[in-house]
């Protein structure tokens, strides 16, 4: 038997468990002879978990500075990019810095003095250099370095090109002449200048993020991108986790009676007035159920949103919206400190199987309701019940990622309170035409067959190594 290939999965937070300890992957990987060791930098333990083999980097110190130069890099590359493009897009993709406080006060003013003396290719690539330095000269460099020095992996694949905490790990191994990847973990990860690490080969969803990836960073070889697809939609093709109507009604208290929407939730940052688009939607069942329709909603909030904003709404329409939470765990303070889990797949894909269509603000649950053949309904209007720092949802819709629309009937729009009932009586009635435009836009975005995405990476890890 051939000696297995010996690769490090680089998991920098938690955000790669569901693409690549939670579905097939590690499955396939081991069918083709990989050697697969899950090099983890979160609280989650993969071994304690699943059993799977996993090396712990116990250090996960940044360089005091790290921070503040990435912080600056982020906002050096959308000037460029606006420059560049000529759009105002770009400047929306920033969050507002924090000075309160001599800590924040010299961090941000710090943050805000690069971005003046550096908003330009010069500055940039003094900036990115500087990064690089200080991540060296840190401790988690050289805790990472002696990992890799004994157990010597070939390859050593990231899954998220956004963390801070993955720049130390990934230039050790380039400096151990470790081939490196890293795959870039959303479909509209790339205008946002999310891309923290540098690595020798770059996996990407589909040929369009191909063409974006090399847009924004035309110093990479073409032949160093790979187009795979994203594991996430895989699980939806496998029919082991669906569960009958009735043991799913029964476990969530659903009526049988009844059909359900989703509504899906965004994060508060997103979309501020969720809240209140949740109890349009509500206000507009009723008046459907009075006329001889029997509807009932399905809320799934978004996993890293555990802000008590739908409280009030939940407890009003308690008859009427069934919460089915994402089960996720919190194990930090920050975002991306909460972990997903193997069984929230089951939820996620069960709740679409049963119910009829979902309804949101801008989000990817579009592909996920797709992979179904269901349809989506996005909002498209101001709710006028408040106005959080001028929050409009137009700026949702001109971010850059939906120019990948083939067209706007990818999806139905409710582009007033007014028209809930009867954009939702359309979608209930005949929504082929529309699923079918979706289904052009998820071949946009992501590399068919969907299901096959696993197979595709590791045929391109095998290939570099």
């Amino acid at each position: 038997m051939h000696k297995k290939k010996k690769i490090f999965i680089l998991l920098p937070d938690g955000i790669g468990l569901r693409n690549f300890a939670f579905t097939k992957f590690k499955q396939k990987g081991e069918q083709n002879n990989f050697g697969i060791t899950y090099w983890n930098n979160t609280v989650f333990s993969i071994n304690k978990e699943f059993g799977y083999n996993e090396l712990k980097i116990e250090n996960s110190s940044l360089h005091p500075f790290t921070t503040i130069f990435s912080r600056a890099r982020k906002r050096i590359e959308l000037n460029l990019f606006q420059k560049k493009f000529k759009s105002k897009v770009y400047k929306s993709y920033n969050f507002p810095q924090s000075y309160n406080g001599i800590k924040n006060l010299f961090k941000s003013l710090f943050v805000d003095l690069l971005v003046l003396c550096c908003s330009n290719q010069k500055g940039l690539k003094f900036v990115k250099k500087k990064i690089k330095k200080l991540e060296r000269k840190n401790l988690k460099y050289t805790y990472c370095k002696s990992q890799l020095e004994k157990y010597k992996p070939k390859f050593v694949f990231c899954t998220n090109q956004r963390p801070t905490q993955a720049i130390a790990p990934l230039l050790a191994a380039q400096d151990l002449n470790i081939p490196t990847a890293t795959f870039i973990f959303s479909w509209d990860n790339l205008p946002k200048a999310t891309m923290v690490v540098e690595t020798d080969y770059y996996f990407v969803w589909s040929d369009y993020m191909k063409d974006e990836l090399l847009k924004y960073y035309p110093f990479i070889s073409k032949n160093k991108v790979k187009v795979v697809g994203t594991p996430q939609f895989e699980p939806h093709f496998n029919k082991e986790l669906l569960v009958t109507k009735e043991n799913f009604y029964s476990k969530y208290n659903l009526d049988l009676d009844k059909k359900y929407i989703c509504f899906s939730g965004d994060d508060k940052t997103t979309s501020p007035y969720d809240q209140f688009y949740l109890r349009d939607i509500a206000e507009a069942i009723i008046e459907l159920n009075s006329k001889g329709f029997n509807l009932g909603i399905i809320f799934r909030r978004c996993p890293v949103d555990m802000s008590n904003r739908f409280d009030e709404v939940l407890s009003k329409y308690s008859d009427l919206i069934i919460s089915i939470n994402p089960d996720w765990r919190k194990m930090g303070d920050v975002w991306n400190t909460i972990m997903p889990t193997l069984n929230d797949y089951t939820i996620l894909i069960n709740t679409i199987y049963h119910s009829e269509l979902v309804i949101n603000v801008g989000s990817s649950m579009v592909f996920d309701y797709v992979c179904f053949n269901k349809p989506c309904i996005y909002f498209n209007y101001n709710s006028s019940r408040g106005n959080i720092n001028n929050w409009d949802i137009n700026k949702i819709y001109n971010y850059i990622h939906f120019n990948s629309m083939p067209s706007q009937s990818v999806v139905f729009w409710i582009n007033s309170k007014h028209e809930i009932i009867t954009v939702i009586k359309n979608v209930l009635n005949d929504s082929d035409k529309i699923v079918k435009t979706a289904k052009d836009w998820f071949k946009i975005i992501n590399k068919e067959p969907a299901y096959s995405v696993s197979e595709r990476i590791w045929d391109e890890i095998n290939t570099i190594i």
